[in-house]
């Protein structure tokens, strides 16, 4: 009997590390497909691409004419959108966690307003760029400027924000706001001087996800009609404007007429993968930084 019980239990054992082995093969090779795809999507993409960038096209306006094309409208319009867009989304998002997590009484309205938050992050976004067209453009009548814009994306990341900033708050041991208070601090100084500096890492890492998102979408502003043309360059946040996303996206297009407009769109998606890599490699210093500081 003993015998039996111990020649079923290797069995179960051996049954057990050949499943492990299995599922580590099967992560691995979901892992290296993705991978693969990636590399072969960057090398296309640079090799295609590398060759259009230079002074000119980095500086100079978008033209009709592909070898006298360039992008510094699109890279100013895009400054000047996350320019609104980080602001507005930062403001309200981690004020609506802070309201939320410290001030709100917990019940079946706080429970209703998280859920509804939580369901908007997953809304397509193009969904958003009608809402932008509907109150900003044309309610609001600001039409197709970097301000209509700025807010469309703002509604688009503003739930990510919310959520990642709630549970940076959450993660912060309660001890420290009980000793704050035990010292006779208000509610708001400790929150600004001891739980807002604590979850800074965790609500810059929801700030990275989420501009980043903004920085590479194109539905919404095709929705509200941000137009890729010979548009002069954005000096502020009322005037229109074009963005990368959406220059590689038009360019696309035209590339089944022209052939020259694919190395334009691959030249503009190295640009903004750059940008992208900078825009992330310093927030997350930032980020770093707080941490050893917290």
């Amino acid at each position: 009997m003993h015998q039996q019980s111990e020649t079923t239990l290797m069995r179960r054992m051996k049954f057990r590390l050949l499943l492990n082995q299995i599922s580590k093969f099967i992560f691995m090779l979901s892992a290296f497909f993705g991978l693969f795809f990636l590399v072969v999507l960057l090398v296309r993409v640079v090799s295609e691409g590398i060759g259009a960038i230079n002074i000119d096209f980095l500086t100079g306006k978008l033209s009709t004419q592909p070898e006298r094309a360039g992008i510094m409208g699109a890279i100013l319009g895009t400054f000047w959108l996350m320019l609104v867009v980080a602001p507005v989304t930062m403001f309200l998002g981690v004020g609506t966690a802070i309201y939320l997590e410290m001030y709100a009484k917990k019940g079946k309205l706080v429970g209703f307003i998280q859920t509804n938050i939580s369901n908007l992050a997953g809304v397509p976004s193009i969904v958003y760029g009608i809402l932008g067209l509907t109150v900003f453009v044309r309610v609001l009548d600001l039409g197709s400027v970097v301000l209509a814009g700025g807010l469309t994306m703002s509604l688009l990341i503003l739930p990510i924000v919310i959520v990642a900033s709630q549970e940076a708050i959450r993660a912060i041991p309660f001890q420290l706001s009980e000793a704050s208070y035990g010292l006779g601090a208000t509610k708001w100084q400790t929150i600004q001087r001891i739980i807002l500096p604590a979850a800074l890492p965790g609500i810059l890492t929801g700030a990275i996800l989420s501009l980043s998102r903004a920085i590479g979408e194109t539905a919404p502003l095709v929705v509200i009609g941000i137009p890729a043309l010979l548009i002069p360059f954005p000096g502020g946040i009322m005037d229109r404007f074009t963005v990368l996303p959406m220059q590689i996206y038009y360019w696309t297009l035209d590339a089944s007429l022209v052939a020259e407009y694919a190395n334009l769109a691959a030249a503009t998606i190295i640009v903004l993968l750059v940008a992208l890599f900078v825009l992330n490699s310093t927030a997350i210093i930032i980020r770093n930084k707080f941490q050893r500081v917290f």
